[in-house]
Parts: structure tokens; sequence; C-alpha cells
């Protein structure tokens, strides 16, 4: 799985679900890889935690149509690397969910352990996102579905597996593996040791969970940090935010 024990943003969905705070959970879908689909679905299920799954495209329609009807207060991510000003690298897409929450008002945290926090990382500008191949958006893999002769239903073959293309032949892609959010659309930062939040001017609080000044040892502007697709860490118990326990029966939206 991406993480162990508790979970990073399933944890605070986890803790939302345990104290019978959270009504239910849309999670994406997380192309090109589908990270979400498979893995947040899977965990969902096996919690028994009321979950939809949409694509990420949805994204905005679901914001503006089920907003006030399903009580959406939150969207929660995870952060591969989270720099010193509190602009956070995650998976592509967070960046556009970030954009849409603060159009529709939606709160939006990241949750990550104190170890994703690059304190030697200045800004957001700093990283170097790296670029995957081509064909990882162009073709897709996935177990195999057949239909059940005598059900006649949709079934999963076990240990199966198979390759397909989506895409027109020859066609040209562009593939990169994560995105920076702002720290500016970013409300909170969710970690073991409590939430970090910003002060009268816009700056996030790091000493609620360090005792350092992260931007005195942040290198000079321009000296890039490469941020790879590598394993997410283990993770320790995630608190919740109190910034998502002002009502009942509230939807989050998560993205891993």
């Amino acid at each position: 799985m991406a993480t162990a024990g508790y979970g990073t943003a399933l944890g605070v969905i986890r803790s939302l679900h345990s104290s019978k705070s959270l009504h239910h959970v849309y999670y994406t879908e997380t192309r090109p890889y589908n990270q979400g689909a498979r893995l947040t679905g899977f965990e969902l299920i096996h919690d028994g935690i009321p979950a939809t799954l949409v694509t990420d495209s949805m994204a905005a329609a679901l914001m503006k149509t089920k907003g006030h009807s399903e009580n959406i207060i939150g969207v929660v991510v995870g952060a591969d690397r989270v720099a010193a000003n509190g602009d956070t690298a995650n998976k592509i897409g967070t960046y556009a969910l970030a954009v849409l929450a603060k159009y529709h008002g939606i709160k939006f945290l990241v949750a990550a352990p104190r170890t994703t926090i690059d304190m030697t990382t200045r800004s957001g500008a700093d990283i170097v996102i790296e670029e995957r191949p081509e064909l990882e958006v162009v073709n897709i893999k996935g177990p195999v579905v057949q239909i059940n002769p005598f059900t006649r239903e949709k079934e999963i073959v076990e240990d199966s597996t198979a390759e397909i293309s989506i895409a027109a032949s020859n066609t040209c892609a562009w593939n990169p593996a994560f995105d920076v959010t702002p720290a500016e659309l970013i409300d909170g930062i969710v970690t073991e040791q409590g939430v970090v939040e910003k002060d009268g001017r816009g700056r996030f609080q790091w000493d609620k969970v360090f005792h350092v000044d992260l931007l005195d040892q942040a290198p000079a502007v321009g000296e890039a940090k490469r941020i790879d697709m590598l394993p997410d860490g283990i993770t320790p118990q995630v608190p919740v935010s109190d910034q998502l326990t002002s009502s009942e029966n509230k939807s989050v939206i998560d993205r891993r």
C-alpha cells in the first residue's frame, strides 16, 4: 500500500469516520496511475467508509452540484514534499483541486508527516518535477474482466493483467508525475504533531511542529531540488484538523 499504519490523507478520513463526523467521501481516480481508484478505493471499502469514486475531471462539477447538498467542507490530500514556505508537491492534479476548492469556498488541507516537510527547500520553485514516459498516459494496465457465463455478471480474473491503448496511434503526451500547490491555496497542513496553520500575514507557523526556523536552513533561491516518483514513507497517526469538525454529516474529497 502507499503508506503504513493509520495513513496521511486517509488518516484524517479514518479519524473523522471513527468519531462519526463524516457522512461521505468522494475520491478521485488519480490519473495516469489510478492510485486513487485502485489503492484509496480498496482501503475505503476495506474500512467500511461510505465513498464514491469520481474521475479527476469531475471534481469541479462535484463541488458545484453537490457541495451544498452533500455538505462538502474539505479536500484532503497527501504530499510528497512540503517546502519551507508551505508550497506542496503531490501527485499531478492536486494543484487543480486546490484552485477549485478556493473558488468554491471549500477548505483545502494537506496531510503529511513532519519528515515530508523539507527544511532545506525554500519554495516550490526549487523543486524539479520528474517527467514520466508518454506510454503511461496513452496506455492503461489492469486486471482482466470477463463475463461469468452463468450469472452474466462481470468478474475480475484473478492473477491476470492486461495493457491496452486508450489513445490514437502515435499520440504525443506530457506526463509530469507531480505538481506544486502554492501555499496561498492551502488552509492547513496536518502532521502527527498537530495542524500547522497560517498567521495574520499568511505564513505557516512551523513552531508548532518544529523548534527551528526553516528558512534559516534553506538554500539560495534557484538551487533546485529534484523530486522523483518514489514510494511514500511510513506515516504515523494523523490527528484531525479542527477546521473539519464544525458540523455533522460532512463530506470530503480525497486525493492520494
